[in-house]
């Protein structure tokens, strides 16, 4: 944990460059033949979608070890992947109807990857409310909404390969022309390198919530 500690200096100053530098990597993008400027949010909302899926990935893995093996720090890890989901799904969910609007237009669609987004969204917001108002053994009923969240994640990846949605299919950003591709790696590699740094130091402060809070009960005894 203290190596991971160390870089966050790195992964903030690494992070922070390269989202200084975006803006004019997507400026210099050309812009897409049918939907035009509006189109650039792409570079925000399919990054911030990455690591918000990510980010559930690893508080289901964290929330699986802590029902395995009862290990706090596996805990910790999850409550902070969970807060990163919540934060990150949000800037999905107000960016994809601001693109939408004009894209389809309409602000939103009840179409299928929306819909489990939203539902996946919803499910680690629950994780967070149970952590925080469920009481004692709500660490192991939260782990669980954690896990079922975590199966949600290759749901919302391929729906749009596997039913008919307004979404295009996920080959889109791999098959991108070198042009837009440079712009769309350099905010996906940034979101993911902030959304690490924000892990680790949430990581840190769980940890140090959980130990003041173990202090404050044996003085109370």
């Amino acid at each position: 944990m203290r190596t991971a500690q160390r870089l966050v200096p790195v992964l903030l100053l690494v992070s922070a460059a390269m989202f200084a530098y975006a803006p004019y990597a997507i400026s210099a993008a050309p812009r897409e033949s049918t939907m035009g400027l509006i189109q650039k949010i792409f570079y925000f909302h399919v990054p911030a979608a990455a690591t918000a899926m990510f980010s559930a990935f690893v508080c289901g893995g964290a929330s699986g070890a802590y029902l395995w093996r009862r290990r706090p720090m596996a805990d910790h890890l999850a409550v902070a992947a969970a807060e990163l989901v919540v934060v990150f799904g949000l800037i999905v969910l107000v960016t994809g109807p601001l693109w939408a609007r004009k894209a389809w237009g309409v602000w939103w669609q009840w179409e299928v990857r929306l819909t489990i987004t939203l539902v996946m969204w919803l499910v680690f917001v629950a994780y967070l409310l149970l952590r925080r108002f469920g009481g004692p053994g709500s660490d192991v009923l939260a782990a669980a909404v954690g896990l079922f969240g975590a199966v949600l994640v290759p749901f919302v990846y391929w729906s749009v390969n596997v039913w008919r949605t307004l979404h295009p299919p996920t080959t889109v950003a791999i098959n991108l022309p070198p042009e837009m591709m440079h712009p769309f790696l350099l905010s996906m590699c940034a979101f993911l390198l902030f959304g690490t740094a924000l892990t680790i130091v949430r990581v840190r402060l769980e940890r140090a919530r959980a130990t003041l809070e173990d202090a404050w009960l044996a003085v109370e005894d």
